[in-house]
């Protein structure tokens, strides 16, 4: 079973994808902030990661750091934002952000971006 790490301080959303995710086989690991998100990155070495770019403590843009200078590891990470925020979205594919999603987003196409990383 693929693991995911969902880096999303918004609990309902993480909830739905969650669900969504684990419906099709994948399992899900929630972190509500950044801090959490690089512990469990470090503890379950998941295929995949998805993080808010907006977090407390720790920013998106700084799990992104943290697994590819840091941890060296080229995980793929797909990273939400709130539009409006170009700016951060380049920064986070400077970075080594594999995609990016504009919230709000529909958690199908979201499934389908997964699906298609971890083909």
């Amino acid at each position: 079973m693929k693991k995911i790490v969902l880096a999303e301080d918004n609990s309902m959303l993480s909830m739905l994808l969650k669900f969504r995710l684990e419906k099709e086989g994948y399992l899900l690991l929630i972190a509500e902030n950044g801090k959490e998100t690089i512990e469990l990155i470090e503890e379950h070495n998941p295929e995949l990661i998805l993080t808010d770019i907006m977090m407390p403590f720790v920013s998106g843009l700084e799990v992104i750091s943290h697994v590819r200078n840091k941890l060296k590891n080229q995980t793929p990470i797909i990273v939400f934002s709130a539009s409006g925020q170009e700016e951060i979205v380049l920064k986070a594919f400077k970075l080594g952000a594999t995609d990016f999603m504009s919230k709000p987003f529909s958690p199908n196409e979201l499934v389908n971006r997964v699906k298609k990383i971890l083909r």
